[in-house]
């Protein structure tokens, strides 16, 4: 008989859920929200609230925008966004995640203490919760992605090393690592752990969850920096994980000779659907006995 588990532990982190809740109320009000970016990385919940009213524009769309509401998703903003909706006379709707406005707080006053050193942000290039960090900087920030980008960094000179919140912990301290026997005596190096604990804490249980079943299902959009992170766990202590976006990419051949599967997912993956992933599974059996 096969079994399947949804990890109850997977799903929307705290920052998503008060985002997709603030979109929703707002769209039982009025007929049409923009908002600045997908909503959440995975494209199936996006679809979902544009089918409700929610209209996703990008940075050159807010340039042309004017006398709207304008939501403000859990990844944050640069001081940038904030001006140009002022001048443009655009209501926000701020979802900004609470750990990522403390975050850009505290990078913003370093900054401002010593805007000579180099602040360097470990975290993805281009990643929309990235540049509202580096935007904090007066666009200054230095981002890393790997050991290779560190190696870059001057050694003789103050260096400040922050965090994208969804990143790993341990790739976080390896970097710190090779920065400390890399600087000079005379230059100042400090490190701050900003790397929010709902995503951290996720990947010691995801890894316990993968060696449970003899198939892992990890549903999740291509875009999701968390996601990816979460996956290569996985991966690593279970062969046999796939990464889906939606049930259709399912294959039955995965399934042969399989007893269990666990159904899990990233921050940004609804409930909804790990379920829906989950019922495909069990009518396409269903049929196949049928």
């Amino acid at each position: 008989m096969l079994q399947i588990e949804i990890d109850n532990e997977s799903g929307f982190c705290f920052g998503v859920t008060t985002a997709i809740n603030k979109a929703e109320e707002k769209l039982a009000e009025e007929k049409t929200l923009y908002c600045l970016g997908d909503i959440v990385h995975n494209g199936m919940e996006c679809e979902r609230l544009k089918t409700m009213g929610l209209v996703t524009i990008n940075h050159d769309d807010l340039t042309q925008l004017h006398d709207v509401k304008m939501m403000l998703r859990a990844h944050g903003e640069p001081p940038l966004t904030y001006a140009i909706a002022e001048k443009n006379n655009i209501e926000i709707v701020d979802t900004t995640c609470p750990v990522v406005l403390q975050l850009q707080k505290r990078i913003k006053k370093q900054f401002d203490a010593n805007p000579d050193a180099q602040i360097v942000i470990f975290g993805k290039n281009g990643h929309a919760e990235v540049l509202g960090l580096v935007g904090q900087t007066q666009n200054k920030a230095i981002v890393v992605e790997n050991i290779e980008d560190v190696q870059h960094l001057d050694f003789n000179h103050d260096i400040y090393l922050y965090s994208q919140t969804t990143k790993s912990l341990d790739e976080f301290h390896r970097i710190i690592d090779y920065i400390q026997k890399h600087m000079s005596a005379e230059a100042e190096f400090k490190s701050f752990d900003t790397i929010c604990r709902q995503v951290a804490n996720r990947i010691s249980h995801i890894a316990a969850f993968a060696r449970k079943h003899d198939l892992i299902l990890f549903v999740s959009g291509g875009k999701s920096s968390n996601g990816k992170v979460l996956f290569d766990e996985c991966k690593r202590v279970n062969p046999q994980s796939h990464q889906i976006e939606c049930p259709e990419e399912i294959s039955m051949d995965w399934l042969k000779g399989v007893g269990s599967i666990g159904i899990c997912g990233a921050t940004s993956t609804p409930k909804w659907l790990m379920e829906d992933c989950r019922n495909f599974i069990l009518n396409n059996v269903n049929h196949e006995i049928n």
